[in-house]
């Protein structure tokens, strides 16, 4: 999730607790090697042996040139990267147009010699993953490209049950990831539209897939993986109270500021709370109230003025 899921909001994400992977933010490659401090400083955690929290972190690539993708996914393995995805799921237009993500998934045979490429560049200790939608348009070619990925020696799918024409409009396909497990040998990890444990159980039960990729959802409720793994134990769900919630978006705005990211603390603060919405009403009333701030100090006012009024409020209550 470009521009979301960051090193800041993986260090939250997994203190927090109940992931087993994380992935960056896709890396576009176009038309030469990007040099190391690029993916040191979009993947701090490679200076800290590829993990974060003890879970480890692959870094995806997105582009089309199989020769420079493996050679990129070498430079990766050499930096220590946990493992490397490649990225054939993203559906933005912008993406879309230079070649980029989904629109791939036109092209069988141009999956499978990408991933064959990466793999045979990088160790056979680094994982080689990839992330994949039923489709472009449509899902005609869905059991081919999840085939082509398997035969390239890719070593899981994680595949988001739309297409890209669907977008992320509702419901998620999550039945055609069941045939897609019966088609392949590999390892199948459903991804879309799950926002609670029961979405997480529906999905298991439909899919018949064991692993599960958050990303919305993960934005919207910090604790779902958490929960969802308390699901499974028989754990009654108990949310994060709102309290709790904001001392994780006062966390956020404190490790852009130590990370030195001053300017794009407020831009991010609102997409988070813009997110957060979904699950807890009480983030509309500070999105209303910074929607328009710019100035970081302003915004901290009002976020230790929304930390009072809520951790007094939970205590009367």
């Amino acid at each position: 999730m470009e521009g979301v899921i960051d090193a800041h909001m993986r260090r939250l994400l997994t203190t927090i607790g109940g992931y087993e992977r994380c992935v960056t933010e896709f890396v576009r490659i176009t038309d030469q090697l990007l040099p190391n401090r690029v993916y040191r400083r979009l993947c701090p955690e490679l200076n800290h042996g590829g993990i974060i929290n003890s879970v480890p972190v692959y870094v995806q690539l997105l582009g089309a040139d199989p020769e420079l993708l493996a050679e990129s996914g070498a430079q990766l393995a050499g930096l220590g990267a946990a493992g490397v995805d490649l990225n054939f799921g993203c559906p933005a237009k912008a993406v879309n147009r230079k070649n980029g993500g989904a629109v791939l998934l036109q092209y069988p045979e141009q999956v499978h010699r990408i991933i064959a490429q990466v793999r045979k560049a990088v160790p056979a200790s680094t994982p080689v993953t990839a992330k994949l939608r039923l489709g472009y348009q449509d899902t005609s070619l869905a059991l081919e490209n999840a085939q082509a990925a398997a035969d390239a020696g890719a070593s899981s799918i994680t595949v988001h049950a739309r297409t890209q024409k669907d977008g992320y409009k509702p419901p998620a396909h999550w039945h055609w990831l069941a045939r897609i497990r019966e088609h392949i040998d590999i390892d199948v990890i459903a991804n879309g539209e799950i926002w609670s444990p029961a979405d997480a159980r529906r999905c298991r039960e439909v899919s018949g897939c064991t692993a599960i990729m958050l990303g919305r959802g993960a934005v919207a409720r910090p604790d779902l993986a958490l929960a969802i793994q308390q699901d499974e134990a028989g754990k009654i769900d108990q949310p994060l109270s709102w309290p709790q919630v904001l001392e994780q978006v006062v966390d956020l705005y404190r490790s852009m500021e130590h990370a030195g990211h001053v300017r794009a603390i407020a831009p991010r603060i609102k997409q988070w709370l813009a997110a957060l919405r979904r699950t807890y009403p009480e983030a509309i009333a500070l999105f209303d109230q910074i929607r328009t701030l710019r100035c970081p100090k302003s915004l901290w006012t009002l976020l230790e003025q929304h930390r009072f009024s809520a951790a007094s409020t939970h205590a009367t209550a």
